[in-house]
């Protein structure tokens, strides 16, 4: 076991000293004598990666589910040892410069979750994330350490509930922001969604961020049934967290890694359970980057030539008026998995962290509400959630959720109206100035040019709350939340900074957005943009020092999942 050169024999002693000042016992770190063999008398030692913190609900529940994982762990013989992972709560941090500290924290998570597993030799790994870049910064630790890892995380929140009975959410609690300055909802309304819009700790209970990448974690084979869905207030999700502790000393015994896990074919099922659920768009970052890690390399063009043949099957919040929970009671993410296997779109011989294979996995899985999750037969439509467009606007591509796109908006033209910053098109859209038809256009928001790529939830929810997320579309080289709805498509590579199409846009400008062609076209012809392109300079860097700054310096493109080089 890896954890000998911390605990076995007269070299070890310093080590063992150390084990023995932090109140771990003989016992602990060597199984009983009686009743096995000379080879088995180590325990392995688990490192659980806890995300606990006080900042953000989706993991002030994580100490619970930690202690649940350890009582697992301990159960199958393992010794377990807890250490932490921070974590942003992206909607505290949203809409000021908190929000360019959220993308970059993935990087800092899968580094420090590498130097503890690496520095203290650790057999096993549980990993407890739950929000945004927890999950994938987790996830590509695991995939860099490549030691048996199993995820088990926090679980979504509960579906809020307004006074007149009707569920509510996150999404809407933006949106009524939003209402409020175009006079459509005064002060106590605003209060009330305050009240109601997040009544439990979790994971926020639409198919945001956090819970795309925890449903994901499923289907990639890296979580048990269940870790997606279950909710973070049920009982059923500390036993999941026990199972989880009890699994991953079998996968020690059997030495199965991440890296058997997370193969080519596994980010393949992964993609398209993603168009199937309609996830966030910040999966088209998250994924590439866990790939990366495992040396594989995802592109853009892969995403849209899955989602041509991957029929969308849920309209879970902000695309319909189902929630977290809604899905769990549907069967979760392997009854969707379920359906797509009907034509053939998952590859079910991948191996995952049960120890079974997917095909293993899915026996007797049932669809239990097929109003939530469509049959294959019936989808909402038949391609997937997210949709790659590109265009001279977008050379290397950009990124929307197609499924909660109105239809009035999946075919657009109109002029741009272009701020070269998130703060100013705020303004200018709650002060009423942003009208039907306009594209706006927000830029320098990008990886490099933010830096750290803010998520757009503010102007895309004061949009939809003013009623115009039918009218207007928003583009971006910076990201949205996948509490986002309507017209916003993000990611738009090359970024402003590195010089851009979209750095080249001027107001007036006539954009054409066409989603089914997968197409977006700034309709300025070639001699002028290379005339704006020849006067084009490069704006000051807005951060200079710290850690912003030397990622802005280390930052790749979004196209290629925003990784670290």
């Amino acid at each position: 076991m890896r954890s000998e050169v911390v605990k076995k024999g007269i070299p070890a002693a310093p080590n063992r000293s150390l084990l023995y000042a932090l109140g771990y016992t003989k016992e602990e770190l060597e199984r009983p004598l009686i009743g096995y063999t000379k080879e088995e008398l180590e325990r392995p030692l688990i490192g659980v990666v806890c995300s606990y913190n006080e900042i953000v609900p989706g993991h002030m529940n994580l100490d619970k589910i930690a202690e649940a994982v350890k009582a697992g762990v301990r159960a199958a013989g393992g010794t377990p040892v807890e250490f932490p992972a921070i974590a942003v709560c992206d909607g505290i941090a949203m809409g000021h410069i908190g929000m360019k500290y959220s993308l970059v924290t993935r990087d800092l998570i899968a580094d420090s979750t590498e130097a503890m597993a690496m520095a203290h030799q650790f057999d096993g790994l549980v990993m407890i994330p739950n929000c945004d870049k927890n999950v994938p910064g987790l996830l590509m630790a695991a995939a860099r350490v490549n030691i048996p890892t199993i995820f088990v995380s926090g679980g979504p929140m509960l579906a809020g509930k307004l006074n007149d009975g009707r569920r509510t959410c996150l999404s809407h609690m933006f949106e009524a922001v939003g209402a409020y300055y175009a006079g459509k909802l005064d002060e106590a309304g605003v209060e009330e969604y305050e009240n109601c819009a997040c009544p439990t700790c979790g994971s926020c209970s639409g198919m945001y961020t956090a819970n795309s990448m925890n449903c994901l974690t499923e289907a990639i084979g890296m979580g048990l049934r269940g870790n997606g869905t279950i909710p973070a207030v049920w009982s059923a999700r500390l036993r999941l967290a026990k199972h989880a502790g009890m699994q991953i000393m079998e996968l020690v015994e059997k030495d199965i890694k991440p890296r058997d896990i997370m193969t080519q074919a596994a980010f393949h099922n992964a993609e398209t359970v993603d168009m199937a659920l309609g996830c966030s768009t910040n999966t088209m970052l998250h994924l590439p980057a866990i790939a990366h890690e495992c040396g594989i390399e995802l592109d853009l063009d892969m995403s849209n030539e899955i989602s041509s043949h991957t029929p969308n099957l849920c309209h879970l919040a902000p695309a319909g008026n189902t929630y977290m929970e809604d899905l769990e009671g549907a069967g979760g993410v392997y009854a969707v998995m379920k359906e797509l296997t009907k034509k053939g779109l998952l590859d079910t011989s991948v191996m995952t962290v049960t120890g079974k294979t997917l095909e293993e996995n899915l026996e007797g899985v049932v669809n239990r509400n097929p109003e939530l999750i469509r049959p294959i037969e019936n989808p909402y439509s038949p391609d997937g959630g997210i949709a790659v467009l590109k265009g001279n606007l977008a050379p290397e591509g950009c990124v929307v959720k197609r499924s909660a796109v109105a239809s009035e908006m999946m075919v657009h033209s109109g002029p741009a109206r272009v701020f070269d910053c998130e703060d100013d098109a705020i303004a200018a859209i709650y002060a009423g100035k942003i009208v039907a038809g306009d594209v706006v256009v927000i830029r320098y928001e990008g990886p490099k040019g933010g830096p750290g790529m803010r998520e757009m939830l503010n102007p895309t929810s004061a949009i939809a709350g003013m009623g115009l997320d039918k009218d207007v579309a928003l583009i971006t080289d910076g990201r949205f939340s996948g509490a986002t709805r309507g017209a916003s498509i993000g990611h738009v590579c090359p970024e402003a900074a590195q010089g851009g199409t979209i750095a080249l846009v001027e107001e007036g400008d006539i954009i054409s957005i066409h989603i089914p062609n997968c197409s977006i076209t700034l309709e300025v012809d070639e001699a002028t943009l290379a005339a704006r392109k020849a006067k084009w300079v490069c704006p000051e860097p807005r951060v200079k020092t710290g850690y912003l700054a030397r990622y802005a310096k280390m930052v790749t493109s979004a196209a290629r999942g925003a990784v670290l080089e």
